[in-house]
C-alpha cells in the first residue's frame, strides 16, 4: 500500500492558505485551485490586494491578451516597483536577512540598514549614468552586497542580471555580450570548501572576451590588498554616497530581472521578468505554499545565479520576513554546517535540491537530530525530481511526519512554479500534488490532448504574470521554444504523469526521455527504484544509442560508504528495476562511480553524462561543482 501523508490538524489550522480560504469562503484547497484557473483575472487581482502589493498608480486592466496569449500584459497602466514593496513600504527595524561566511563570519542586516545601503548604491549608479531600463550584472556568490545590488538596481528601474559565481570567463562573457550591462558588480574572491576562488580575475577576463565597455564595482571579500584596474571602483567607496534616491515608478510590465537559463543546445536564453511578475509570483508561493509567516525565516540552498536566489530574497522580503544566505557549501567545514545554521537562526522554511537532501541523508539522521531543528515548519524541494526513498527520509526521519514537504517545480522562464502542494493537502512520496494557484497546467500527449495515467508533456493553458516577456533581444526563439508545439499553449519541456488518484509527478526533462523499443520512460522513475536499494546513495540514468531498440538504458550509481560495486550488486540492481518497472526497462549497463556531475545547487546534469558517454560536445562545464566526475565517467565508459 502506498504511503499517504495527511497534514496534522494544527498544520491545517495555522496555515496561511487556510485563513485565506476561510475569508474567501472556499471549502477546500482543490476548490480554490480550480477557481484560480477558471477566473485568472479575478484571482490575480485578489492576490495583489491580499498580499498588500502597493502601486504608485493603480492599474486600469488586469490582463490584456489583444496581442496574443504569448504576449499577455498584466496590470496594465499600473505603476509599481519591486524594491518599494520589498523594502520601503516596511517601516520597522526588524531583521531582513542573515549572512554566514565560510570562515565563521555572521552579518545581520535590518530592514532600515538594508534600505540605507540600497539607497546609497542606487544613487551611485544614477550619478554614474545608469538609467531606467539599463542592465546591471552581478557576478557574485551569496554575499550581503549581492542583496544590496539587487535592490539598488530595481529601485532606479534598472534591470538586474545575476550570473552564477561558478561560471568560467567564457560563460560570463556570453551573458555580458547579450545583456550589454552598464555595470558589472563582482568581488575580489570568495571561499568554497576551504579554497579561495579569485573571482575578480575571471570577471576581468570575461569583460575582455565580451569586447564590451563595462564599468566594474569590486566588493572586497578576501582582503585589503586588492589592486584596481582602469574602470574599476571599490564597492565600499561607492557606498559613501549620502544622497537619498526616490524609487522609480516603473510600469508593471517594465523588466526587472534578466535571468539566463541554459538549455541543452545553443546560447543561454535571457528570460525577462517584469516588476509585477517578480513581486507577485514568489510572494504568492512563499506565503501560500511554503507557509512563511511574517515572523518566519526562509533558507533555500541556492545561488543568486539561479532563479531560486532572487525568488527567496524578493518573496520573503515582500512578506516582511527574514531570509538566510551563506557562502560556501552545506557540509564544509563540518558535515552538520547547515543543521547548525538552522538551529542558530530558527529557520521555519527550509528548501533544497533533491541531491542536497541525498547528501544530508548520506551523513545520517543522527547529525540532524544532534541539533534543535524544531523551528522548521515546512520543507521544500526543487531543481529535479526527488526519489521516494529520499522524500520519505525527509518526511519521516527529519520531519517526523508533522511537517509538509512542498515539492515544487517550475522554471527560470516563469520565475516560479507550475506544480506544488500546499501545507493542507495529502501527499504521496515524490508527488508535487498538482497545479499551483493561478497556474492552469495540464499534461498533454503527442497530439495535444489531455492524458491521465500515462507519461505526457507538462503544459500551461493560460498566461501568468511572471512568464517571461520573450527572450532578451530574441523574440523568435522564445516563440519557438514555448509556443510552437501546441497552439496557444505553453510547452515547458518536462515529462509529467497524473496517477489514478490525481497526484502529479515530474519525471525529468523531455529531452532526457529514454525510449526503448518505442516505450518511453523518464530517468527519474528508474532512479527512484535504484535509490531504494540499501547500497545505493544516488543514481542517474540516460539513454544511449542501440541499433535494434533505438536506445538502451545506462545507469550511473554512487554507492553508500563501505559498499563496493561488483557483478553481484549490478545483477541485483538490474533485477530490481525489472521487477518494479518491467523487463523492457531493465538497464543494459550499470556503472559504479564515485560521484555524479552536479551544479552547486545539487542538480544532476544528465545531459553532460550523456555527452561523456556518446562522445558529444559538453556545452558549459563551469556550471559543475565537481568537473572531475565527468573524467571518471569518460574513463569508465572507455571514451578516453
Amino acid at each position: 500500500m502506498t504511503y499517504l501523508w495527511k497534514p496534522p490538524k494544527e498544520v491545517i489550522e495555522e496555515a496561511n492558505v487556510t485563513k485565506y480560504m476561510e475569508e474567501k469562503k472556499f471549502e477546500n484547497y482543490r476548490q480554490l485551485v480550480k477557481f484560480s484557473h477558471d477566473n485568472i483575472r479575478k484571482f490575480w487581482s485578489d492576490i495583489v490586494d491580499y498580499l498588500e502589493i502597493e502601486f504608485f498608480e493603480n492599474y486600469k486592466e488586469v490582463l490584456d491578451i489583444s496581442d496574443g496569449i504569448e504576449w499577455a500584459k498584466w496590470f496594465v497602466g499600473g505603476k509599481v516597483n519591486v524594491e518599494y514593496n520589498a523594502l520601503e513600504k516596511h517601516k520597522t527595524d526588524k531583521l531582513a536577512f542573515i549572512w554566514f561566511g565560510e570562515k565563521g563570519e555572521i552579518r545581520e542586516y535590518s530592514y532600515s540598514q538594508l534600505k540605507d545601503h540600497v539607497s546609497r548604491l542606487a544613487n551611485y549608479f544614477k550619478e554614474n549614468g545608469v538609467k531606467k531600463g539599463d542592465v546591471i550584472a552581478c557576478y557574485m556568490p551569496m554575499l550581503p552586497e549581492t542583496v544590496v545590488t539587487l535592490f539598488a538596481s530595481l529601485k532606479i528601474g534598472a534591470v538586474f542580471a545575476p550570473i552564477f559565481s561558478g561560471f568560467s570567463p567564457n560563460a560570463v562573457a556570453q551573458r555580458l555580450q547579450d545583456a550589454s550591462p552598464k555595470f558589472l558588480v563582482t568581488c575580489d574572491g570568495y571561499y568554497r570548501r576551504g579554497n579561495l576562488i579569485e573571482l575578480k580575475k575571471n570577471a576581468e577576463k570575461a569583460i575582455e572576451l565580451s569586447e564590451k565597455a563595462i564599468k566594474c564595482l569590486i566588493v572586497r571579500r578576501i582582503g585589503e590588498n586588492t589592486e584596481l584596474s582602469p574602470g574599476q571602483v571599490f564597492f565600499d567607496e561607492a557606498m559613501k554616497s549620502n544622497k537619498l534616491v526616490e524609487c522609480e515608478e516603473t510600469e508593471a510590465e517594465d523588466p526587472a530581472l534578466l535571468l539566463y537559463t541554459s538549455g541543452t543546445t545553443g546560447k543561454p536564453k535571457g528570460a525577462v521578468i517584469t516588476h509585477i511578475g517578480s513581486i507577485i509570483q514568489p510572494t504568492k508561493e512563499i506565503f501560500f505554499n511554503m507557509d512563511l509567516k511574517e515572523d518566519g525565516k526562509l533558507l533555500w540552498i541556492t545561488d543568486i545565479g539561479w532563479m531560486m536566489g532572487p525568488w527567496q530574497i524578493i518573496g520573503s522580503q515582500v512578506l516582511h520576513s527574514t531570509h538566510i544566505i551563506f557562502e560556501g557549501a552545506i557540509d564544509y567545514p563540518d558535515q552538520d554546517r547547515i543543521w547548525k545554521i538552522i538551529e542558530n537562526t530558527k529557520v521555519t522554511a527550509f528548501g533544497f535540491a533533491a541531491t542536497v537532501a541525498r547528501i544530508l541523508k548520506r551523513y545520517g539522521s543522527r547529525i540532524a537530530k544532534n541539533h534543535d531543528i524544531s523551528s522548521i515548519r515546512t520543507f521544500g524541494n526543487t531543481g529535479e525530481p526527488i526519489d521516494p526513498d529520499t522524500w520519505l527520509w525527509i518526511m519521516k526521519d527529519i520531519g517526523e511526519e508533522r511537517r509538509p514537504f512542498i515539492n515544487l517545480s517550475g522554471g527560470t522562464e516563469i520565475f516560479g512554479c507550475f506544480l506544488l502542494p500546499s501545507p493542507v493537502v495529502e501527499l504521496k512520496p515524490s508527488t508535487l500534488w498538482g497545479p499551483g494557484l493561478g497556474m492552469d497546467v495540464d499534461v498533454f500527449d503527442d497530439e495535444g490532448k489531455p492524458i491521465r495515467g500515462s507519461i505526457g508533456y507538462l503544459v500551461c493553458k493560460k498566461p501568468a504574470p511572471s512568464m517571461t516577456k520573450g527572450f532578451w533581444k530574441d523574440k523568435e526563439r522564445y516563440l519557438e521554444t514555448y509556443w510552437s508545439r501546441f497552439k496557444n499553449v505553453w510547452y515547458h519541456g518536462d515529462l509529467a504523469l497524473i496517477d489514478e488518484d490525481g497526484f502529479w509527478y515530474l519525471l525529468g526533462r523531455a529531452d532526457d526521455t529514454i525510449k526503448v523499443a518505442g516505450k518511453r520512460i523518464g530517468p527519474a522513475e528508474i532512479e527512484g527504484v535504484l535509490n531504494k536499494h540499501y547500497a545505493v546513495s544516488e543514481s542517474a540514468c540516460i539513454g544511449i544509442p542501440n541499433e535494434i531498440k533505438g536506445e538502451e538504458i545506462a545507469c550511473f550509481v554512487v554507492l553508500k560508504r563501505n559498499f563496493i560495486g561488483n557483478e553481484k550488486l549490478e545483477s541485483e540492481l538490474k533485477e530490481l528495476v525489472s521487477k518494479e518497472i518491467g523487463k523492457a526497462f531493465e538497464p543494459s549497463k550499470i556503472y559504479f562511480v564515485s560521484d555524479l556531475p552536479k551544479t552547486r545547487s545539487g542538480k544532476i546534469m544528465r545531459r553532460i553524462i550523456r555527452a561523456a558517454v556518446v562522445n558529444r560536445e559538453f556545452g558549459e562545464l563551469s556550471v559543475l561543482e565537481n568537473p572531475d566526475s565527468v573524467e571518471e565517467i569518460k574513463k569508465i565508459t572507455n571514451k578516453i
